[in-house]
């Protein structure tokens, strides 16, 4: 007894997820349950005129309109009122509504085994106990009850497998709607990287020129206008580097043209980068050792932009500190960007984190800080 309990609950356990019918499907089985529950009525009004079973008959097929919702209650209800009237002929309508209905309890039941199990019980002991004149015998009752449970489980399986497939299919389309917006969070900070890095470098050095021509403009008229022309000349650059920026967002114009891309700044334009700081008054040398190699285009940029940000800082925080550009081409690239300042703190800017996460996406490392004997040191190292 204790065993068949525990068997029992066991498959009262097993419940699926079940969802929720459609509108149009209540309403389609309410228009089958009103239909069939009227032939219902009317074949047994041939035979009799009795109030009471004539509602019994109507109770054989109206619960169908719950068969979705309360799939084991109702085929319960027909399953009564077949018997409450089995010593009246019962209608082969009302008949095929309790199969349908025991196919409804096995399709739809949140209890698959339980709901399997009472349909073959019921059927088995209704046939036995109470033999109709048109369901005679306990093999038609087999005969019935094959088709139902295979028609039930397969519409089962079918729901099954239709709710896994759309189940997928927004999973895919959340998984989808995440990594587009992920990309866009990434190229939006690739771009906010590559607007800090144009702009701060060459609006940093605009104004230390701009501030330089100004206090000589009376005393040094020459000087100050060499200054003005290296402010020019770092603004040309910085639109040059922002147009290739906007282009790369933008290549196609309205005509159907590309637009004119300059290349990308690399370790080639260092020199460059150099004669533009020092023309600032920043004193700089360079060092390079080892053999050069050609970079991808990528890690090149990131190359560049950690010399461009360590001399950028140094401009705004240590205008006269010595700094020192060593380049060293060995198995590594190793870039270390060094002065002789007071240092900024200790504190990295949004430059600096930004450096790191550019490097880290070509396997390279980078670090800055103070350094032990004065000055701030900013050291990056790219794989080959």
């Amino acid at each position: 007894m204790a065993a068949s309990l525990k068997t029992l609950l066991a498959l009262v356990r097993q419940a699926e997820p079940r969802t929720a019918p459609s509108g149009w499907g209540i309403t389609l089985d309410g228009a089958i349950a009103v239909g069939a529950a009227v032939a219902a009525v009317f074949e047994a009004a041939q035979t009799t005129s009795h109030g009471p079973v004539l509602g019994l008959m109507a109770l054989t097929a109206l619960p169908l309109a719950l068969r979705r919702v309360f799939p084991v209650a109702a085929w319960l209800v027909i399953i009564a009122a077949i018997m409450a009237v089995q010593q009246t002929t019962v209608p082969p309508v009302a008949l095929g509504a309790a199969v349908f209905a025991a196919y409804s309890a096995i399709a739809y039941s949140k209890y698959r085994n339980l709901a399997i199990a009472g349909v073959v019980v019921v059927t088995l002991a209704a046939t036995a106990y109470f033999p109709l004149p048109r369901f005679p015998g306990r093999l038609t009752a087999v005969l019935t009850i094959a088709p139902t449970v295979i028609a039930g489980l397969g519409i089962r399986e079918l729901r099954r497998r239709l709710n896994d497939s759309a189940a997928r299919l927004r999973r895919a389309a959340d998984e989808q709607e995440t990594a587009t917006l992920q990309a866009i969070e990434a190229e939006r900070a690739r771009i906010s990287a590559e607007l800090h890095d144009v702009v701060t470098h060459n609006v940093s050095v605009m104004v230390i020129q701009t501030g330089a021509a100004r206090k000589m403009l009376n005393t040094s008229p020459g000087e100050a206008e060499e200054a003005l022309l290296a402010a020019e000349a770092g603004g040309r650059v910085a639109m040059a580097e922002l147009r290739n920026l906007l282009g790369l967002l933008s290549p196609a114009q309205r005509d159907g043209q590309s637009a004119a891309l300059h290349p990308q700044p690399g370790l080639y334009e260092l020199p460059a980068l150099i004669a533009r700081v020092s023309a600032a008054g920043l004193p700089v040398e360079l060092a390079v050792s080892g053999t050069p190699r050609a970079l991808p285009p990528g890690a090149d940029l990131a190359a560049y932009r950690v010399v461009q940000e360590a001399l950028t800082n140094v401009l705004r925080h240590t205008a006269n500190a010595a700094t020192a550009v060593t380049i060293h081409w060995g198995d590594e690239l190793v870039i270390t960007v060094s002065d002789n300042g007071p240092g900024t703190g200790g504190d990295w800017g949004r430059g600096l984190l930004g450096l790191r996460e550019r490097l880290a996406l070509y396997g390279g490392e980078f670090d800055a800080g103070p350094r032990a004997e004065g000055g701030w040191r900013v050291r990056a190292v790219l794989p080959p």
